[in-house]
């Protein structure tokens, strides 16, 4: 099961051609979802930033909406997440959430960081229309050879150890990517075998495309 979620960033960063099975529409991005001829199958947010008339569209056209108070704990995110897991997923992406306010951005980014702790066998991945965005937890991970030819990694939080990298333009044998290091960005695939392992850390892989 793949879920897809569409918050209310930019129109122009979202993507609507998802392979989803279900879908998520979190505020404006719920009005977004319509608009593109999508329903949602589930709508949550305190959708303070939709017109009335935005509003009576997506309440006519969606049977449960789950609307939240402004002020809350939790960000739209953070509930569309939450709701997302009552599909069972085995993946989730998150789109909408890049492109406007970068104190949205981040918020996005540590909530993926913070499912992705709390649910290992869920991948969860940002996506625009030139970037992908996920966290890697220890372990080995195969690189798909895909559209976005170049790809980045980023220590999370701490250091990631013994970190190996074949089949890639710039291959690496149990180095460390330290904290705040640039040297490990813009690395690109070769070979269709190639992958990345290490022994500890969490990972940010930036894959993206001109």
């Amino acid at each position: 099961m793949i879920v897809a979620i569409c918050s209310g960033g930019p129109i122009r960063e979202a993507v609507f051609h998802l392979k989803a099975d279900r879908w998520i529409g979190v505020d404006r991005g719920a009005y977004h979802l319509i608009e593109e001829g999508i329903i949602p199958d589930a709508i949550v947010g305190d959708f303070d930033s939709v017109t009335e008339e935005e509003y009576a569209r997506i309440s006519e056209t969606v049977i449960h909406v789950e609307m939240f108070q402004a002020e809350k704990d939790e960000t739209d995110t953070d509930l569309a997440l939450e709701r997302a897991l009552e599909f069972h997923p085995h993946t989730v992406l998150l789109t909408g959430v890049t492109g406007g306010r970068l104190d949205h951005h981040e918020a996005a980014l540590r909530s993926l960081y913070r499912f992705q702790l709390a649910y290992p066998n869920i991948q969860f991945k940002i996506i625009n229309k030139q970037n992908e965005l996920q966290f890697l937890l220890p372990g080995h991970h195969q690189l798909e050879n895909t559209k976005h030819q170049y790809l980045s990694f980023f220590a999370y939080g701490e250091a990631i150890q013994e970190v190996t990298l074949r089949g890639v333009k710039y291959e690496t044998t149990k180095e460390m990517i330290e904290q705040g290091t640039s040297r490990f960005t813009s690395n690109e695939i070769i070979q269709d075998d190639a992958y990345i392992a290490f022994t500890s850390g969490i990972c940010l892989m930036v894959r993206s495309m001109d």
